[in-house]
């Protein structure tokens, strides 16, 4: 990290019958348990080999993927955002050393959220595309998940489990009308990634912007672990074909914007929420380690940010 920092901005609910309130208290309770937690180590330098990133400022921007909720070292600014210090923008800003770092990422970011304010637990973030500037030689961004209803898809493939365990109950009602309804969102977002990726490199004309896929959350094949991932036997290949379909818009977003796209996908398979806690990088219903549910645990946020070194050299 620059000892000269412009400014530092540091730093859903799972599927199934999750009650709101109650992860909401779990959100809040993560979060003052990490206050004050150790800074994160660095990925090993060498990776950023050819990166002119340092030259300038790296900002970050993206959703709760990005931010990283519940890791230790929480920042409040705002609090909502649940931006951690052990995020991946955090772990590439530490090895990169910029001369300043904004991370602006915040929990349930959408593109509508890049461009307007986002009002999260009382307080607002700015919109985060305010924070890109001319000076910036570096720009990640993650976001898409929650245009097509990230939340609501998980809760509601998670509800519809108990009905039918080992049927499709989720697949057939995103598509009872003939239609995949979710594949319909995936390309009503397409135009949004490409105008938030061209604003971008507007606001940025000298930097490097990388574009960040999700990663594997549901293993690459098989019907899942229920319950652990509350999800019915013939819905997870239609939900896996979803995230699979999304990554690619991202990918063919970024090619026609003419940015960077970091596929995080294909190297995490085997790291899916249904493999045990020492091998996975995406927490299950039940997380084994601080993450929120169905998200990247700290393994999982180190592998994107060597991912994006990688991309860098």
């Amino acid at each position: 990290m620059s000892a000269l920092p412009r400014r530092r901005h540091s730093s859903r609910r799972a599927a199934g019958i999750i009650i709101p309130g109650l992860l909401a208290i779990a959100l809040l309770s993560g979060c003052k348990a990490a206050q004050g937690a150790a800074t994160p180590t660095a990925i090993p330098a060498a990776q950023a080999a050819g990166s002119h990133a340092s030259d300038g400022t790296y900002v970050a921007l993206g959703d709760s993927y990005t931010a990283a909720p519940l890791l230790t070292g929480q920042d409040s600014s705002p609090a909502g955002c649940l931006r951690s210090a052990q995020d991946y923008p955090a772990l590439v800003a530490r090895t990169l050393h910029p001369r300043s770092f904004v991370n602006v990422s915040c929990y349930g970011a959408s593109t509508f959220d890049m461009t307007h304010p986002q009002k999260t637990l009382g307080q607002v973030n700015p919109p985060q595309l305010s924070a890109v500037s001319a000076a910036d030689s570096l720009v990640t961004v993650q976001v898409g998940g929650d245009d097509i209803g990230f939340t609501r898809i998980l809760t509601t493939c998670g509800e519809l489990s108990l009905t039918d365990p080992f049927g499709s109950p989720c697949q057939d009602h995103y598509t009872d009308d003939g239609t995949d309804q979710l594949a319909q969102a995936i390309a009503r977002t397409a135009p949004k990634i490409t105008a938030l990726l061209d604003s971008i490199r507007h606001r940025a004309p000298h930097a490097r912007v990388l574009l960040i896929g999700y990663p594997d959350i549901l293993p690459a094949s098989g019907n899942g672990c229920r319950p652990w991932v509350p999800i019915a036997r013939g819905d997870v290949p239609y939900l896996r074909d979803t995230e699979t379909r999304l990554n690619t818009m991202l990918a063919a977003a970024a090619a026609r914007a003419g940015a960077s796209y970091v596929d995080t996908y294909n190297a995490t398979i085997g790291h899916d929420a249904c493999q045990p806690s020492e091998v996975k990088w995406v927490e299950g219903l039940i997380p084994t380690s601080l993450a929120v549910p169905m998200h990247p645990n700290a393994a999982g946020e180190q592998a994107i940010a060597r991912l994006i070194l990688n991309a860098l050299r």
